[in-house]
């Protein structure tokens, strides 16, 4: 059994955007394999910057990384996630950005989309019962973030303080940044990624991540198609 799993939207392998981003983090989350990120002169420590974003792949979350609780297996976790997507049809992703979010870069979402909320609900209500109780450890380092109550509260009745109403949509790129990386690496993304972004895409799957280990980085392991819209 992996160490944890998640549920996330991600491009297709062969959506531009999942191509652009690999380059960007280094890593193909689909492969696992290596990719040369760009060449930033002004700013060489750009494996250092996207280390954390990285290692988790790249995504939007839904269902947080979380360990299986006990007697729950990877079929488990495929018959729920097979049962949450049967209920949410396909549906358009709203054109995408760059933006500095509290900090450190992510791609968001021009637009609200009610589509992605129902979608990133229905994964953190459906696939719940699978989950394990976070450790004391998991809860100090969420709590490190300075939640609001609202969030709080969130944390300890679903194991993760962005649900529901404090949930919202972000692709991350970068580690938080400082003044002086931010300004060099904003517009470095908006180039990197325009001709991707500038593409419409269709939200058609759950993506599975999975955890081999504890230090290991997350990988795709399924795709589970929505229903058809």
């Amino acid at each position: 059994m992996p160490a944890r799993v998640a549920l996330y939207y991600a491009p297709d392998a062969n959506d531009p955007l999942h191509l652009a981003a690999a380059s960007w983090l280094g890593r193909d989350a689909d492969s696992n394999a290596p990719r040369p990120q760009p060449a930033l002169p002004a700013l060489p420590d750009l494996p250092a910057i996207t280390a954390d974003a990285r290692n988790y792949g790249f995504h939007a979350t839904l269902k947080p990384p979380m360990r299986l609780r006990d007697g729950a297996g990877w079929d488990d976790l495929l018959h729920t996630t097979r049962a949450i997507a049967a209920t949410i049809p396909a549906f358009d992703l709203p054109p995408l950005r760059v933006a500095d979010l509290h900090g450190f870069l992510a791609l968001r979402e021009a637009e609200p989309s009610p589509e992605l909320q129902a979608l990133a609900d229905a994964c953190i209500a459906g696939a719940d019962a699978l989950r394990a109780p976070p450790s004391a450890d998991e809860l100090a380092r969420r709590r490190k973030s300075k939640l609001t109550p609202a969030q709080d509260a969130t944390l300890m009745r679903w194991g993760y303080p962005y649900a529901f109403a404090t949930w919202f949509f972000h692709m991350t790129l970068t580690r938080r940044l400082t003044p002086a990386e931010r300004q060099a690496l904003l517009p470095a993304a908006q180039v990197h990624f325009a001709a991707a972004l500038a593409q419409p895409r269709r939200v058609t799957a759950i993506t599975v991540f999975t955890q081999a280990t504890a230090d290991a980085p997350f990988s795709i392991a399924a795709r589970v198609p929505l229903a058809a819209s």
